[in-house]
């Protein structure tokens, strides 16, 4: 067996509380609400919860898909919760958030991939707190423009879909999800006039190359936010990390994606998905 890659010191974190972060538990428990942010062992929980932001994560707490990188629960989703949109809609009035972020599992098991729960999830955010910012990420929809477009027209400011990792890693770490279908994904969501975004991990076994590929996929297709951050194993069963990417390398990417072309990039280690999330709305 590999012998496992020490992690550096740059990620070692203290997660911390305060009354903040205590108060959006409460709300996030109280409401039976899931996040990603406890789902997927974010390292910035401690951070987001704190200023009282976290990130909804609807459909249920269990994904039909199982990607190797991926710490979600993964198996036969239980029905939606009808209530779950307004429930989220009153969280977000009740942490009174300027901007709000929602993800879900993929819900491949749905003859519509959840896309109707989506778009009621938007409506509701939207009618319960008229002044809060939205940005949504969203699953592939296996492709079909037409379960997107549900999410386009409800309106959220945002509309992000990660890429996750470079063409060459994808089909080792990505259940089902495909590359190209990605690209199509977020190039249909730019089309429509709705801001764009995407994010990548690194530290897969990626080349600096790749990722530069990448970039230049994405900016073809009219992508215009960057995220990219360290992958960090949830547990032995998953994907294993090729390397811990350094602080400076980070800040190389961060260059590179400016000059490229787009018009915001977050790169650091622990940068995740919705990380400064409110800042990409300007």
């Amino acid at each position: 067996m590999a012998e496992r890659v020490r992690k550096p010191e740059w990620l070692k974190i203290s997660i911390g509380s305060n009354e903040r972060y205590t108060e959006t538990k409460k709300i996030v428990d109280s409401h039976c609400l899931h996040t990603i942010c406890s789902s997927g062992r974010c390292p910035n929980m401690g951070e987001c919860w704190g200023k009282g932001t976290a990130t909804f994560m609807i459909g249920g707490d269990i994904c039909t898909r199982s990607c190797k990188f991926c710490n979600t629960q993964t198996g036969r989703p239980r029905p939606l919760d009808e209530r779950e949109p307004v429930h989220v809609a009153e969280s977000v009035a009740l942490m009174k958030l300027g901007h709000a972020v929602v993800t879900s599992v993929d819900r491949d098991d749905l003859p519509d991939l959840g896309a109707e729960h989506w778009a009621r999830t938007i409506r509701e955010i939207k009618r319960l707190n008229p002044q809060t910012t939205l940005e949504v990420l969203i699953p592939d929809f296996q492709g079909r423009m037409e379960l997107v477009d549900k999410v386009i027209e409800a309106g959220p400011d945002i509309i992000s879909h990660n890429m996750e990792t470079v063409r060459r890693i994808s089909p080792h770490v990505r259940s089902a999800a495909d590359y190209e279908t990605s690209l199509r994904v977020i190039g249909h969501i730019s089309k429509s006039g709705t801001k764009s975004k995407s994010g990548i991990m690194v530290g897969l076994g990626e080349s600096p190359e790749e990722v530069e590929t990448l970039m230049d996929d994405l900016l073809a297709v009219g992508c215009g936010i960057l995220t990219i951050g360290q992958y960090l194993q949830p547990t032995r069963r998953h994907y294993p990390v090729a390397e811990y990417i350094t602080p400076q390398q980070f800040a190389r990417y961060k260059q590179i994606g400016l000059a490229k072309g787009f018009k915001i990039v977050e790169s650091a280690p622990l940068v995740r998905s919705s990380y400064h999330a409110e800042k990409h709305i300007g």
